[in-house]
């Protein structure tokens, strides 16, 4: 015999549910469905301190998740100019919030054939999450996979959510990052290519 074993057990009761949270269409992709892959191994920028690439674009039934990733390295800066870019880095969406320099952090942007576009500037940081109606669309999410840094280099990557799929024509994808020097570029992609390719998206489960 034990202290504790004096003492009656509580009743447990029936364990409360809670309806599992399913993000909108619009704020993230469907998370029952294994997305068509297309490869596009563009850059979106390329100079001799910094590179930003489109490897990838995952494809589902409701839009489309493109793959970045971004390196950045140390030119001229001295000691404090590289621990500035350092902090801007770790925290790219800052500045645009803050406001102390408008449009300087990291920014995308797509426009569709029809001429409709959207920003990830347009949203605070948690994107369309708490978002209760239906947006107008397109609709852009971007959301960082993290970085690293090195006394010579910077490196990160992140996703880009794009809802709805894309209409036939060209697909004009833009990007600025004015703190590193990044000024605005694009490039075009097929957006009947990536919108046919969701043909080929498969579902987890035929329910969901």
């Amino acid at each position: 015999m034990t202290f504790f074993q004096d003492f009656p057990i509580p009743a447990s009761g029936p364990r409360p549910s809670a309806p599992r949270f399913e993000p909108p269409p619009w704020a993230a992709p469907p998370s029952y469905e294994l997305p068509a892959v297309v490869h596009v191994g563009k850059f979106l920028h390329h100079s001799p301190a910094m590179v930003m690439a489109l490897r990838s674009a995952e494809v589902f039934s409701t839009g489309c998740s493109f793959n970045l990733s971004w390196i950045i390295r140390r030119g001229e800066e001295d000691e404090d100019d590289w621990a500035d870019k350092h902090a801007l880095f770790f925290q790219p969406g800052m500045r645009l919030r803050r406001g102390t320099v408008p449009f300087s952090g990291l920014m995308f942007g797509v426009q569709f054939a029809d001429g409709s576009k959207a920003s990830t500037g347009a949203r605070g940081p948690h994107g369309f999450m708490g978002s209760t109606g239906e947006p107008e669309p397109p609709t852009l999410v971007l959301n960082n996979g993290g970085g690293s840094g090195a006394p010579d280099e910077l490196a990160g990557s992140g996703t880009l959510w794009l809802w709805p799929l894309p209409p036939a024509g060209d697909l004009r994808l833009v990007a600025q990052w004015i703190d590193f020097g990044m000024e605005e570029s694009s490039i075009t992609l097929a957006g009947g290519q990536l919108r046919q390719a969701a043909a080929g998206v498969q579902r987890f489960w035929p329910e969901k």
